[in-house]
């Protein structure tokens, strides 16, 4: 076998492994989004998504990074988007109402202007030995955004 088709072929088998893990009935237990996009859409996206898990019996837990970092700010309040005419932070205070531990990471806060005094009501602060820990548990799927 050619070593392109070889590639292709093993590229082929691991983007699908998780389709078979799902389709086996394999129920994903816990989900960590990692959100660092500025872009509201891509935002909104992985809040959807994240309600759409959980409303299916994942835990979801939600870190934000960089300018996704600005969603945990109680000042922040952006435009709805449509559909559902719905904001980003209104679907991330949906996915805490959930159960949803939300976080911003450890750079954030140290590298804005903002302390933790400017969060959210229940919107922590990460460790990186906690979220490494979570990355590489065996029950915890990471989605980035």
């Amino acid at each position: 076998m050619k070593a392109g088709k070889l590639t292709a072929l093993i590229l082929g088998a691991s983007l699908m492994a998780p389709l078979v893990a799902q389709a086996d009935g394999h129920q994903v237990e816990k989900a960590l989004i990692l959100v660092n996009s500025g872009s509201l859409q891509t935002q909104g996206m992985a809040m959807v998504l994240g309600n759409a898990m959980q409303e299916q019996g994942t835990q979801v837990d939600v870190l934000l990074c960089d300018k996704a970092g600005d969603l945990a700010l109680s000042e922040t309040a952006n435009e709805p988007l449509k559909p559902r005419d719905v904001t980003p932070e209104q679907l991330l205070m949906k996915l805490q109402k959930g159960g949803a531990n939300v976080n911003v990471c450890a750079l954030y806060l140290p590298n804005s202007s903002h302390d933790k005094t400017a969060l959210r009501e229940g919107v922590g602060v990460a460790t990186p030995p906690a979220i490494a820990k979570q990355m590489t548990s065996e029950e915890t799927r990471v989605f980035s955004f």
